[in-house]
């Protein structure tokens, strides 16, 4: 099989949510003074390529544990926004335009906005992506997709409303969220009748987990 990776890599004060502890990863053991390597990990549960459960935004939702594995594999299809300006409201329109002509039931639908190339810690990719909007969310939700993925740490942007109600529409529907993609080149040729795939961490009660994201394709 191919295995074609979507996600950001982590490392000791990389990007992440700004209203997030910093990402702090530090060796605390190595060769050869003490016989072996070892690093901790300090980071909030959202950092990185990470997927958000119901828990995350609504208060009795469900913890990320509670889904089956088999909740976060499914075919995926991917929407090119890599078109769009800063700032843009990925709404139903734009959402129609994108994949109406697509069978989205069970789909993991992943929205490619460029924002993972951009992955620095700057005004601009902190505030200024593309996001979904309430009514792209709504849009999304009603075609009983598996799951949303997006290149950025936010689905929903950096301003409310619109980021809270968007979350609040996906994750209150049960759809998980994957956040913090890559889309590197080639992965047009990847997502051709691809399987995605994004397994959390076994963390009892969490609102979310880091994973690694892959499209993956028989041989």
């Amino acid at each position: 099989m191919h295995i074609f990776d979507l996600s950001q890599p982590l490392s000791d004060g990389c990007p992440n949510c700004p209203v997030h502890p910093p990402v702090k990863l530090p060796r605390i053991a190595d060769h050869p003074a003490d016989g072996w390597r070892m690093e901790v990990f300090q980071m909030a549960s959202h950092t990185g390529t990470h997927l958000d459960a119901p828990l995350h935004k609504l208060a009795g939702g469900r913890s990320i544990d509670a889904y089956p594995l088999d909740a976060f594999v499914g075919p995926a299809t991917v929407a090119d926004f890599t078109h769009l300006d800063a700032d843009h409201p990925i709404g139903a329109a734009d959402l129609e335009q994108a994949l109406g002509g697509a069978e989205l039931e069970g789909a993991i639908v992943l929205l490619n906005t460029g924002w993972g190339h951009k992955r620095a810690k700057t005004d601009e990719w902190h505030y200024h992506s593309p996001f979904l909007a309430p009514d792209g969310a709504e849009w999304l939700v009603s075609r009983k997709v598996k799951g949303i993925g997006i290149d950025h740490y936010s689905i929903g942007g950096s301003r409310d409303p619109d980021n809270t109600r968007t979350h609040e529409i996906v994750l209150g529907a049960g759809v998980w969220v994957v956040e913090d993609l890559c889309f590197r080149d080639g992965w047009r040729e990847a997502a051709a009748g691809a399987i995605f795939q994004a397994l959390p961490l076994l963390l009892p009660g969490f609102s979310g987990s880091p994973c690694r994201a892959v499209l993956v394709q028989a041989s």
